[in-house]
Formats: C-alpha cells, structure tokens, sequence
C-alpha cells in the first residue's frame, strides 16, 4: 500500500484565518453580509508574522468593491461598518501622493497582535447602542468650489 503523500511547502493561494472566537460574537452577528465578507478580503492583506504589517494594511474601496463584486458605496458601507463595531482601526487616512496617485487609508486588524502591541480586540466591547468613532477625513474644500488661481479683476470697460 502506498503511503500518502504530505504537503511540506507552502500553499500555492492565499487563505485567511478567522478565529471562531472572532466571529460568535455580538458584533459580528450586527455586521451586514457586506461587511462579514470584506473583512476575510482585509485579513488577506496581513502578510504574516515575519512581516507584520497590522497598522499598514490597505485595500481601497475601489479594489474591494472590485474583489466582492459591489458597488462602490456598497463597500465604503462596508468599511465603515466594520469600524463602527471594532475590527478594524484607521491608522493613517488616504492622501494624494506626490506624484498624484492617491493612497489608501492604512487599517489595523484589531485581533492581531503586533510585536510592539498587544491585540486590542475592540468588538468584544462592542454593545448595541455603542458603536466605535468612524474615521472621517478632514474635509479641505468646505464649500466645494475651485478657488481661482489669480487675483486678476475683470474690467468690462476694456472689452468695448
């Protein structure tokens, strides 16, 4: 009889790895479906112990909108939803880059601890009447309107 074989190496595709003792809870059972599957999509972008890079993940809404086959409202939804009951942290807001790329917002998975820090596992204070502060970017352009570029005043006496 054949013996069978043992996989040594590493799996060809990625998987994520979520806690039983993450999701029997209160504030996972109040998430959207939405948002119970964007947040395995998030835990794809920790790329292990090694490289610890909790506090840095990012995905866009665009890429996750792309990823979960939703609009792109529908995952913003997502993300704030997943803020509101403690599994994910902003830790640095999108920005335009220098060269005019924007960059997304840089998010820690609350169940993951760091090497400098230990997992703040904020949904297991989550309550019903108690959501977590969402993240809002500072808003630079109150009023919407392009402010001109030059302080030039308009004479309609030189035109005739």
């Amino acid at each position: 009889m054949k013996k069978k074989k043992i996989f040594k190496g590493e799996p060809s595709g990625k998987f994520a790895r979520l806690p039983l003792t993450v999701i029997d809870t209160p504030a996972w059972r109040a998430l959207s479906s939405t948002a119970q599957a964007l947040f395995p999509w998030l835990l794809m972008e920790f790329k292990g112990e090694k490289y610890n890079n909790n506090g840095k993940i990012s995905l866009s809404v665009r890429q996750a909108a792309e990823r979960m086959g939703v609009a792109k409202d529908t995952a913003a939804k997502a993300f704030r939803e997943l803020q509101a009951k403690g599994f994910i942290v902003v830790k640095k807001g999108a920005s335009l880059g220098v060269e005019g790329h924007g960059k997304c917002p840089e998010y820690e998975i609350t169940f993951i601890t760091t090497p400098h820090k230990e997992a703040s596992k904020l949904y297991l204070e989550w309550s019903e009447d108690n959501d977590f502060p969402i993240f809002a970017h500072p808003v630079k352009n109150p009023t919407g309107k392009s402010k001109p570029c030059h302080n030039y005043q308009f004479n309609a006496s030189l035109i005739l």
